[in-house]
């Protein structure tokens, strides 16, 4: 009959082999879904000039179903702001020499060159070639946006490790806060220093940018660290799933929210992995256009963890506190307690 450990360690093992096939799967599916089923969903397409010249335009656009959601602008000039301030990620204009295509590949080259296709090549085929203005270009030395995307996992690693060393050192309440704070504003000035000072690929304000990343990174730690001050290893593990297996893949940061099957585009921008692209993004390419909301989400998920930081530790201390103050009451208990008699009662 096999012993209570001998038990325990099959029971343990049966669940290994059963939970790393599991953890595979969601990676996969997490990770190859979205990139299979990439295309436009309501995708923003600014259409510019008179109505009847742009009616053609837009009923070659409403052939590809569901692709494109489509903003209206007078002249070039209005859509052209439209694409800087990222209401939409390109505009077709008619124009009196023939249709314009601005696009903005810094937004995503991906999107740049869907567009160009889907646009400029039946023009083409009508006789009437498009001409292409990239109205917000990528930097010359990160032309596909390699460098922006392989950033990504990088802050997410960074958040992760930051989050979870302050938790298994035992750190509490200010100091932890303290120390994730001070470790997210050192990973955005390295950040920086690397992305923008040394290989240029960022091109805006050095210390927004350097702002972004460690909000980015802090975001993360927050997180993992709050949930795991609350939960323990249990709550590192939960956090570190979802960023590593949801926030990346659902981030966008390759193609665009838009370009990704439904929900998951909504998801990421949830997430700090998305959340942090989007205004990286913003802030390096487009002076802060259309900022708010991804830096609010950021904000949200630093304030959360740590606040879930500071009342772990506070639990944690109420806690220690209570059990020393039983350890005393039970200490002065046993003082207190009368000494039995142990004088040998006399023979009657």
């Amino acid at each position: 009959m096999p012993t209570l450990s001998t038990a325990q360690n099959r029971r343990r093992l049966v669940a290994v082999v059963a939970l790393v096939p599991l953890l595979a799967a969601l990676a996969l599916w997490a990770f190859a879904w979205p990139a299979a089923r990439t295309a436009p969903r309501d995708l923003p397409l600014g259409v510019a000039g008179p109505a009847a010249a742009t009616a053609q335009v837009e009923r070659a656009l409403d052939e590809h179903e569901g692709a494109f959601e489509i903003h209206h602008y007078a002249d070039e000039a209005a859509a052209r702001a439209a694409v800087e301030d990222r209401t939409v990620y390109g505009a077709v204009v008619v124009t009196a020499k023939g249709p314009e295509l601005l696009t903005a590949s810094a937004a995503s080259p991906v999107v740049a060159q869907l567009l160009q296709q889907a646009v400029g090549q039946r023009a083409a085929a009508e006789g009437t070639p498009v001409r292409t203005v990239d109205v917000v270009a990528a930097p010359a030395e990160d032309p596909r946006g390699a460098a922006l995307i392989a950033g990504v996992l990088p802050l997410a690693l960074a958040g992760i490790a930051a989050g979870a060393v302050v938790t298994l050192v035992g750190l509490r309440g200010a100091r932890a806060v303290a120390a994730l704070v001070g470790a997210a504003a050192l990973v955005g000035l390295a950040g920086a220093a690397i992305v923008h000072s040394w290989l240029g690929v960022l091109t805006g304000d050095w210390w927004a940018e350097a702002s972004v990343l460690g909000l980015s990174t802090l975001a993360v730690s927050g997180a993992v660290a709050g949930l795991g001050a609350l939960l323990g290893t249990a709550g590192i593990g939960i956090v570190s799933g979802l960023i590593m297996l949801i926030g990346n893949p659902f981030s966008g940061a390759a193609s665009a929210p838009q370009m990704l099957p439904a929900p998951a585009g909504a998801i990421g921008q949830w997430l700090p992995p998305g959340a942090g692209t989007t205004l990286l993004r913003s802030v390096s390419y487009f002076d802060g256009a259309a900022a708010t909301g991804p830096a609010l989400t950021l904000t949200w998920w630093a304030a959360l963890g740590l606040g879930a930081v500071l009342l772990g530790g506070a639990m944690k201390t109420m806690k220690s506190r209570k059990a020393g103050e039983n350890a005393r009451e039970d200490a002065q208990g046993k003082k207190g307690e009368p000494t039995a008699d142990r004088t040998p009662a006399l023979a009657g």
